[in-house]
Order: C-alpha cells, then structure tokens, then sequence
C-alpha cells in the first residue's frame, strides 16, 4: 500500500516547524529551577590566617562554583559567631548554618567522636581511614552517634585525607617513651590520653597559644599537625629539635557539619554538592598539602631546626601506651563497637595491602637511589 503525503500549506508548515523546534529544545534542554540564592554562614575552628581555614575556603568555593551560585557559603574564621569549641552546638541550635573543623574536637559530648576525628594507630593510614568511612560501614555509625545517640540535629561528612603527623618539637631527642616522663606536652584529642600514658604532663591549648606558651615554659614540647601548620605557627623559633613520624595520630581527617534540618529542606541537587564537594576536596587538598608541606619543610630546615626521625623504641613503646588507652574506654558499649568495625576493616584491607604494597624502608630504599 502506497504511502500518503498530506501536503501543508506554508503558514501551517511554519506553525509545525516551531513547534517542532520547541519540542526539541525541551528535550535537549530541559527546564532548571533557578531559585534565589542560599547564602549560609559557614564557620571554621581555624584563625584567619591558617592553612586549615584556607582549606575551609576552598570547599565553599568549590561548592558555589558546582552549585552555579545557587548556594554560597559565607566561611567565618573562629570566634566570629561562636568560639571554636562550641561550633557544633551553634549549627544544631541553627545559629550557624555548618561548619568545619575536627570530630575529635566533640569528643565531650561522647568519648568515640574521637574514633571518627583522630583513631588509633591500627596499621593503616587516613586513605584506609576514609576507605572505612565510605565502604567499611563507619558512616552509618557516625550517624548512629550523632542523630540516634546524642540527638544533634546535625549532618556531616569526612574528608581531606592527612598524612602521618610529627611526633613533635622538642628542645632534646625522645629516645624511649619513658623519655616523655614529666614533659609537660600540648597535644589533643585521644593523643593527650596516650601521652599521658606515657608519663607525660599534657597541656591543651589552640594552636596560636603554643609558641607563647612554649617561649614562657609554660610547655616543654608540642605537636600540632604538619610542616606548614607549624611553619605559621612559629614553632622553629621556640624549640630547635623537630621529630618525625608517630603513632599518636597516623590518620586524620576534617570534618564538614551542617544544621540537618536545613541540609534536608535543600533540593536533592543541592544536597549532593555539598557531599561531592567534600568528596572531591579530599583528593585536591592532599596533593596541595604535598606540595606545600614538602616546601615548607625545606624553610623550616633551613631555620637551623634539626631534624630527627622518631626512633623504633619510641613507636614501639606508643603502641604499647594504645592497649593501655584503649582498654577502659572499651567499656562503653558504642565506642567498642565502633573500635570492633575499625580493626575489622583494618584486618580485611590489610591483608591485601601490606603483602602488596611497598612499606616505608622499601620506598626509602628507591628515593635513596635516585636521589642519594
């Protein structure tokens, strides 16, 4: 059967071909709801100056540049709304609308916070860290603790991946942990319960206080987090021994908090950004912290700091101090459960990747022979 061509007449054919071409652009373009802009206040638990609120800034950034300017982020430097250490109570009640900082800074309102901030040396590192927040069932449990335990309105993300951080500064070599007995030491978070398990006095104090405190031996020796950080602070010029590598804190990680009434009442577009961000950051930031701390290391070095590996009875004797730290906090129920879901995730992945990658004395042993 032969086929029926109706003919249309030119002001009709017109009428069809707009409309057609109407069609098609809806479907090719289809309608975006553009609502007013968001702008929420943002506080971090960092000084203006610091490196950490830096980062802050860049997530915000990060998110308007994703959110096409739909949602900004106004990033406020500690103390601008709140102190630092009331930031998450300020989101919960809605004055502040998120926040960046620490998990191991809540440790008050429930001990295991600190797992979610600052864990234990389980051999691995912050990468396997993450990985188990992400893939090993550690966020359900953080939302177990924040929404059903302490009943927090609040909502939050890990990410940015830090490496391994200095045993501290120092005035003389650390040979042994007994050689922390009586040293009246500035550390946070679970670090200050394994350093006072060694014997030493633990002061606990924000970061810009140590380099007076230190110059008024008001304290022996500090830690705080990276080449950088310390740079900034002013640490190569209140003690002149800088110790590397530690157990008190191989994994680290930030933590991104907002009001969850307001995160849930954004449209699901918006909700997702804000986490993508969180999750995008944590691979930019880590390679501008390669780079910067590298850089900064070299500065400090040529301050007349000398710099000293931390030796294998110290670690040795930090691991011991972890079993000792450890042991009584397990008591309570939640954190033994969220330590118990830690080092079965350690143990699964580490199976595979201590047999598979190379270890510390392995990839010294490459740098050494390219670069002597």
């Amino acid at each position: 059967m032969a086929s029926r061509i109706t003919a249309v007449a030119p002001r009709s054919r017109r009428r069809f071909l707009l409309a057609a071409g109407a069609g098609a652009a809806a479907v090719a373009m289809p309608q975006i709801s553009r609502a007013q802009t968001l702008n929420w206040r943002f506080q971090s638990v960092w000084r203006g100056k610091d490196l950490f609120h830096e980062f802050a800034v860049d997530y915000a950034k990060r998110v308007e540049e994703m959110a096409g300017a739909r949602l900004k982020l106004e990033v406020l430097a500690a103390g601008s709304v709140v102190p630092a250490i009331q930031m998450a109570d300020a989101v919960h009640a809605g004055i502040l609308d998120g926040g960046h900082g620490l998990a191991a800074a809540w440790q008050n309102k429930h001990k295991a916070y600190a797992l979610f901030g600052t864990p234990p040396s389980l051999g691995w590192d912050s990468h396997g860290f993450l990985a188990w927040f992400y893939q090993g069932g550690g966020e359900a449990l953080y939302k177990e603790l924040v929404s059903g335990i302490l009943k927090l309105d609040l909502v939050g993300f890990l990410c940015v991946p830090m490496p391994t951080q200095p045993l501290g500064w120092f005035n003389r070599e650390i040979n042994s942990g007994g050689d922390l007995r009586g040293v009246k030491f500035r550390t946070t978070g679970l670090a200050g319960d394994l350093f006072k398990e060694l014997g030493a006095a633990v002061v606990v104090l924000p970061g810009g206080d140590i380099m007076p405190a230190m110059e008024r031996r008001l304290v022996d020796a500090a830690e705080f987090n990276n080449p950088s950080s310390d740079l900034q602070l002013g640490l190569p010029e209140v003690a002149k021994l800088y110790m590397m590598g530690s157990h008190h804190r191989p994994a680290e990680t930030f933590e991104i908090i907002f009001n969850k009434a307001k995160y849930e009442a954004l449209p699901a577009e918006l909700r997702a950004i804000l986490r993508h961000a969180a999750l995008s950051a944590s691979s930019d930031q880590l390679w501008q912290a390669y780079s910067r701390y590298a850089r900064d290391f070299e500065q400090i070095r040529k301050r007349g700091v000398r710099v000293a590996k931390t030796g294998p009875a110290v670690l040795a004797d930090e691991l011991k101090a972890w079993d000792a730290v450890l042991a009584p906090l397990s008591k309570e129920p939640f954190f033994a459960k969220v330590l118990a879901s830690q080092k079965a995730w350690v143990k699964s992945t580490g199976a595979y990747l201590h047999t598979n990658n190379l270890d510390s004395n392995a990839l010294l042993s490459a740098y050494k022979h390219f670069f002597g």
